[in-house]
């Protein structure tokens, strides 16, 4: 009887490090065809400018992207400008102010969306844009 559990505990510690090997390949893998998606999802960027939408089944992929990819984007050296001679104190832009305003109403809908626990991602995007419309317009957010 003590040679038929023995053997049945030997039977089990293998198929534990059975297992754990198994569980480490995967894990590995998975990680390997990760970082082949985020390289081709990189390159397609590049290349057409715009992300690459993964299928219906995966919900989310979401990466940071490398120096290298940023180093490709902003190849070009910025243009330098003469400094503008300082003036006067002048009217707001009323666009710049439209945009202030619709940034602190975003920003109140934001924090009133986060003390309810709603989602906010569409709220934070609307607020990205208009940070990104006040800083073409030249004023700094």
């Amino acid at each position: 009887m003590a040679d038929v559990i023995s053997e049945y505990q030997k039977w089990k510690m293998q198929g534990e490090s059975l297992k754990t090997q198994a569980k480490q390949a995967m894990e590995s893998r998975f990680r390997e065809l990760l970082m082949e998606a985020v390289s081709v999802a990189e390159e397609y960027r590049a290349d057409f400018g715009g992300p690459l939408k993964p299928p219906p089944a995966v919900t989310s992929f979401r990466y940071k992207t490398s120096a290298k990819a940023k180093a490709r984007k902003g190849s070009k050296p910025p243009a330098v400008k003469a400094p503008e001679p300082a003036r006067p104190e002048a009217k707001p832009d009323p666009k710049i102010v439209r945009l202030q305003k619709r940034l602190a109403a975003a920003r109140q809908k934001l924090e009133e969306a986060k003390a309810a626990g709603a989602p906010t991602r569409k709220l934070d995007d609307s607020i990205y844009e208009i940070e990104d419309a006040l800083r073409l317009a030249g004023q700094v957010v």
